[in-house]
């Protein structure tokens, strides 16, 4: 099956009107429930305001992506992976949302929990993808052309991805419309990608949900009448490393996820420095705090990252279809 423009037009267009109505249907009961934002109380101070924006908004677009994609695309073992990574993430964060909420305190789940049920998911991932799908445990490395076939470590790389992948999202989820605006230019080109080489389940599956996210930014852009919350952001992630898998380009996604990549740096980084050196290498961290109290006003901040994350893209898009060459 196949998608033609006017349907993918049709369909991009249905899910964002579906999800903005659906957030406008969900932000009353989401108010009255006062399931708010916590806010760090160690973030920019012109953050403090955002304090109470209703969050876990991330469930609107999860469950249009999910549903609408299972009824325009086909349904095959790839379309039953990326849900299932996506959807496993999103739980996750949810139950990482409702303890912050419940507890009104920016802290949810444990670290350690949090790791443990990502690593879980990771690995049922790898095995499903590997085993159950059939797909090749050999990787490419980008721009060479070469590949190199992990066999076993094929399962922890996957893990690995699962971890670094779900938490780069939610990192990078700390500016109104940051990560949304972000990962549309990264779905577009693996979307597009999917198609071209066959994987028409992804390419409907990247236009659903990128539909759904034009729909979630209508409500999340500056300035932000609801969040995505821990749910949007690590769904993401999930949604994001599974597309890697499913199209062979896991080692690509450190160059067409690159945002995500820095952003996650910038907080290594800034730990690193402080605990062996006593010194901050950034004014904050994530990288768009730093941004932030530079003076660079909030809006184009996201713009800055969106930018950056639309030419990385293209750049991947087009080395991808130069054979990685």
């Amino acid at each position: 099956m196949t998608f033609h423009a006017d349907a993918a037009a049709f369909t991009f267009l249905a899910a964002a009107l579906l999800t903005a109505l659906l957030i406008y249907a969900l932000l009353p009961t989401l108010q009255a429930l006062k399931l708010g934002q916590p806010v760090r109380e160690v973030g920019p101070r012109t953050h403090q305001k955002k304090e109470g924006t209703p969050t876990m908004g991330g469930a609107a677009f999860v469950l249009v992506a999910a549903l609408l994609s299972l009824w325009v695309g086909p349904r095959d073992g790839a379309l039953y992976a990326v849900l299932l990574s996506m959807v496993g993430l999103g739980i996750i964060g949810g139950v990482d949302d409702y303890l912050k909420v419940t507890r009104r305190h920016s802290l949810g789940l444990r670290a350690r929990h949090k790791l443990f049920f990502q690593g879980l998911l990771g690995l049922f991932l790898a095995w499903m993808v590997r085993e159950g799908l059939g797909y090749a445990s050999r990787v490419a490395i980008p721009l060479t052309g070469y590949t190199v076939d992990l066999g076993p470590y094929y399962y922890l790389l996957v893990i690995l991805m699962v971890l670094a992948t779900a938490n780069a999202t939610n990192t990078t989820d700390g500016a109104d419309g940051l990560l949304a605006g972000s990962f549309l230019p990264v779905l577009a080109i693996l979307g597009y990608y999917s198609y071209w080489t066959g994987e028409f389940s992804l390419a409907a599956f990247s236009i659903v949900l990128g539909g759904a996210l034009v729909g979630f930014l209508f409500w999340n852009a500056y300035p932000a009448r609801i969040m995505m919350g821990d749910l949007g952001s690590m769904a993401l992630g999930g949604a994001l490393v599974a597309m890697a898998l499913l199209t062979k380009t896991e080692l690509w996604l450190l160059l067409y996820g690159l945002v995500f990549v820095v952003e996650t740096l910038s907080v290594i980084l800034q730990v690193f420095s402080f605990r062996a050196f006593g010194r901050r290498i950034f004014r904050m961290s994530p990288l768009h705090h730093h941004f932030e109290l530079m003076g660079i006003p909030e809006p184009w901040v996201t713009a800055g990252f969106w930018a950056a994350s639309a030419a990385v893209s293209a750049f991947s898009l087009w080395a991808l279809m130069r054979g990685g060459l």
